[in-house]
């Protein structure tokens, strides 16, 4: 998988190096390639803002440097992954569609993905129509219901979720079928050693026995109801009709 970021702060994906996502990167199963924005720009300043047209507070990016960025983001990694191959371009925005555990998977399977962070008050809106009308997918993403300084944060998030599912990248794959949003539902509750721990105020805390038993299939039974449970109390808006009511766990 090939990933792009384009920033007006390279710095700020510096994280991309370590843990699971540095790794993958150093063992060749994602290339991924920070441009910063104001190497696109060509005066003095390195402007890559303006006044909204139109009066209203704070500043629009400016359509040239973007258009620009792109053009040189698709033709280096078409070098590289064949002229045929088009990237998902993604705008993080709080305006987007959510980004789900679905989304992840989704994405998770294309080739290349170019994330494009805004800043400011916002992208000028001929840019997403330069890049519709040029054949480009476009998916404008949003974290949640609240707003960042940019896009960086967002894209820190979404190339984690999408990554640690690309094929060697987490070590047991079989975790990854296990975990929180993987069928929809809230991951049942976790124990490790020991089954009896007396915590720091004296109190001794036990995992349940059903985890001692030794029969898979009465645990498995046990997670899923647990799963249930949890998804209940915590999300219900998760939960289906065939899922049950939910109870509080």
């Amino acid at each position: 998988m090939r990933l792009d970021v384009i920033t007006l702060f390279p710095d700020y994906l510096a994280p991309l190096e370590l843990s699971l996502i540095g790794k993958a990167r150093r063992e060749g199963l994602v290339d991924l390639v920070v441009h910063d924005l104001r190497d696109h720009t060509h005066d003095r300043h390195r402007t890559v803002d303006d006044t909204p047209l139109g009066g209203g507070a704070g500043m629009v990016m400016k359509p040239e440097p973007w258009a620009e960025a792109f053009a040189a983001v698709r033709d280096r990694g078409q070098e590289g992954l064949g002229a045929d191959v088009e990237p998902l371009i993604v705008f993080p925005n709080p305006a987007g569609t959510p980004f789900v555990q679905a989304t992840a998977q989704e994405w998770s399977h294309c080739e290349w993905i170019v994330f494009a962070c805004g800043r400011y008050e916002g992208i000028d809106e001929r840019v997403y129509e330069h890049l519709a009308d040029a054949g480009y997918e476009i998916a404008l993403a949003s974290l949640g219901d609240y707003v960042l300084n940019g896009g960086e944060v967002a894209v820190l998030a979404m190339t984690e979720a999408v990554v640690r599912l690309v094929p060697g990248v987490v070590g047991n794959a079989e975790s990854l079928v296990e975990e929180s949003h993987s069928d929809g539902m809230l991951e049942y509750p976790l124990y490790t050693r020991p089954a009896a721990w007396h915590d720091p105020v004296g109190v001794v805390r036990e995992a349940p026995g059903i985890l001692l038993s030794g029969d898979h299939g009465r645990i498995a039974a046990w997670r899923r109801e647990q799963s249930v449970l949890r998804t209940g109390r915590r999300r219900p808006d998760l939960l289906g009709p065939a899922d049950g009511d939910g109870a509080p766990d």
